[in-house]
């Protein structure tokens, strides 16, 4: 059985960057690879939040927290007076970015725990260790993510992919949902891909045993289940205040 994004109406043309040239344009090649470059840059990146609501009071918890998107997201969240709880796999390189981004905002609350989503064990402990030590959630950012890596299976029996990227994510969700809809209004952020449009679920053969392995067919399959995650979770949870949504 497969799921395809167009079952969900989730392709399009819409976001396909086209930059077009009249005939006869006479362009610095040179000046025109820049700004293409720059253009594709900020159009990958997206819009930049000129928001200024302040969290404080408010918890909010990152995944893949130590570096990139989710290093970012962490600084702005602090920068708005939330506590921040940054969940990384590897805790030397989370605590340097965790005392920069302190530095950075002035904000000192912000908290760094090991999670690592290849695991069910780690999932299953860090959320526990979250329930008991934490009195609330109001935003959790599923940001962590891994790309086009090698077919390794994880000590559950996992492919690597779709375990990082869904299933740890889809796991750890559920277990803190009871906090998220005691915090509402709460709200559960899912960082996707674009690549999600090219990918196909088949669910008879999730973890290519029984096929050839493309690490970018399984970057793209687990990006798709962000997607539909998503949207099936803000189904179930419309009539509360818990909030979902997709990047």
């Amino acid at each position: 059985m497969e799921i395809k994004p167009e079952d969900y109406g989730l392709s399009g043309n819409g976001s396909k960057l086209r930059i077009n040239l009249e005939n006869g344009n006479k362009i610095n090649k040179c000046n025109w690879k820049t700004s293409g470059v720059v253009v594709l840059r900020k159009w990958i990146a997206g819009g930049v939040c000129q928001c200024s609501v302040r969290l404080d009071g408010k918890t909010v918890l990152v995944t893949g927290a130590n570096t990139g998107i989710g290093k970012e997201t962490c600084r702005d969240l602090a920068g708005r007076g939330a506590r921040v709880v940054m969940a990384c796999r590897d805790l030397i390189r989370a605590e340097r970015a965790a005392e920069e981004i302190r530095q950075s905002t002035g904000n000192g609350n912000v908290v760094i725990r090991h999670l690592d989503l290849a695991s069910v064990y780690s999932v299953s402990q860090f959320a526990k260790d979250f329930l008991d030590s934490e009195d609330r959630l109001d935003i959790l950012v599923n940001n962590a993510g891994v790309m086009m890596c090698p077919r390794w299976i994880t000590e559950d029996g996992f492919e690597t992919q779709m375990a990082v990227n869904h299933l740890g994510h889809f796991l750890l969700t559920n277990l803190l949902l009871p906090m998220l809809k005691s915090s509402a209004p709460s709200r559960v952020i899912n960082v996707s891909s674009i690549a999600h449009q090219g990918g196909r679920i088949d669910f008879d053969d999730l973890f290519f045993s029984n096929r050839p392995y493309s690490a970018l067919e399984s970057y793209r399959q687990s990006k798709l289940a962000n997607v539909l995650f998503t949207r099936e979770l803000a189904r179930r949870l419309k009539d509360g205040n818990a909030h979902q949504s997709e990047r």
